[in-house]
């Protein structure tokens, strides 16, 4: 027997396995490599190519075309159609058809004669540089497209956004032109109203004038009538008569002083029995406000005894909001309501103070408030209610509620008889037109 060296000679199963690798790469290759079409036809005239490749029953979706003017491949997987260009064409005039199982190109030539052949013979090498140049040609092509698409929706954008602020602006200019052709119109309404009230004014006057200088001025007048009717006799029969008539009138009866002393009555308006009930209702919860105090407030142990008060608690807020410090003045009724809940006036004024800190919400709670303290409507208190109605009405319209603040306003508007709100009155005809504008809008 002969003796071996194990690796001088190889097992045969590691001999087998690089075999069988081996061949499986090159299967694997040769699956990669791309089927080169062959059975293309061209046809040439002076200035015009024509190639017709079949595309082998792929879908026209998965062929991809690259073409320079010297160079022309069309990848359609697993096959493949190249040519190096015997001549030079113009890539821009020229175009390719896709359909019906085979791809058309209409190549333009860049110098009208005829070609020997569609391909040209040169080196690898040569193929090599004209692929990578296609490829890059194509790439920034395709950059620039991108590029010009870009800018195109860019412009395309601002073109929109132009022309939406244009739009915009006019729409806003014609609300704005409505909204000075209203207030100017509210405005002239409400002028008119003042010189029709100051005309009336001034004939009240004429007419009172001329009711108290009447009865002197047609004194005269009558005695002329009637001496002109008496005077049918003689002269010194007339004159005889007024004499003896001026000597019987009487003496004139002496001065004196009468004393009247009238009912006292609380409230400013005439007494009468229909409003009797609600009267006393206003009186009784009047006294009962004035006595349901809390002075059991942890609150209250810095102030003094007359600072206990929710009266002067409220001039104190007064104070406060008349110089211009609201929060100050809303601690201040703060406190009072606790010290008393009953007092309407208090919800009234923090309800302004809300109004002038934009809490308009909390403005239209106490407004609310106040109104129902303010239960019965009576004389007595009908400027509060007036100024409660203004104050929630006010804050409806701030927060665009147009029908809870035009049901306040209504309220306003049906009282004519108190002088000192007027300026609440027209200033709320003003806001209903306005609202009423909005509304249509």
């Amino acid at each position: 027997m002969t003796d071996r060296h194990p690796s001088i000679a190889p097992p045969l199963s590691n001999h087998r396995h690089v075999v069988a690798t081996s061949v499986y790469v090159s299967l694997r290759r040769e699956s990669e490599m791309p089927l080169i079409v062959k059975d293309h036809t061209w046809t040439q005239n002076q200035n015009t190519v024509y190639i017709s490749v079949p595309l082998k029953g792929v879908k026209p979706a998965s062929v991809h075309v690259t073409c320079t003017d010297e160079y022309l491949k069309v990848s359609f997987p697993p096959f493949l159609f190249e040519v190096f260009l015997f001549g030079s064409i113009n890539e821009e005039r020229s175009e390719a058809r896709i359909g019906n199982g085979v791809a058309v190109f209409t190549l333009q030539k860049r110098r009208n004669e005829s070609w020997e052949q569609l391909f040209t013979n040169i080196d690898k090498d040569k193929q090599k540089q004209i692929r990578e140049q296609a490829v890059l040609k194509v790439q920034q092509k395709e950059a620039e497209k991108s590029k010009a698409k870009a800018a195109r929706i860019q412009q395309e954008k601002k073109y929109a956004l132009e022309t939406m602020m244009k739009l915009e602006n006019k729409e806003r200019d014609r609300i704005q032109k409505m909204k000075d052709e209203e207030c100017a119109r509210a405005t002239a309404e409400l002028d008119f109203w003042r010189e029709t009230q100051r005309k009336t004014a001034e004939e009240k006057e004429n007419q009172q004038k001329t009711r108290g200088t009447g009865p002197q001025d047609n004194q005269p007048v009558n005695q002329k009538t009637v001496t002109l009717m008496r005077n049918t006799g003689d002269t010194t029969s007339g004159q005889r008569s007024r004499k003896q008539t001026a000597k019987d009138l009487p003496a004139p009866r002496s001065a004196g002083c009468i004393q009247i002393s009238f009912t006292p009555r609380v409230f400013p308006t005439a007494l009468r029995e229909s409003r009797v009930p609600e009267e006393e209702e206003w009186l009784k919860k009047q006294a009962e406000a004035r006595r349901a105090v809390d002075t059991d407030l942890a609150e209250l142990d810095d102030l003094r005894e007359d600072e206990r008060n929710p009266d002067w608690l409220k001039e104190k807020g007064d104070k406060l909001f008349m110089s211009g410090n609201y929060q100050a003045a809303v601690n201040a009724y703060n406190l009072a309501i606790k010290l008393n809940r009953k007092i309407p006036a208090l919800f009234s004024n923090r309800a302004a103070c809300h109004l002038k800190l934009r809490n308009l919400h909390k403005a239209i709670e106490d407004s609310s408030q106040a109104l129902e303290l303010l239960k019965p409507a009576v004389a007595a208190n009908a400027s509060a209610r007036l100024k409660a109605h203004v104050r929630r009405g006010t804050a409806f319209c701030e927060l665009e509620l147009y029908v809870e603040g035009t049901g306040s306003s209504v309220i306003l508007l049906s009282c004519k008889t108190h002088q000192p709100l007027q300026s609440y009155k027209y200033r709320v005809i003003l806001y209903r037109e306005i609202f009423a504008l909005k509304s249509l809008l």
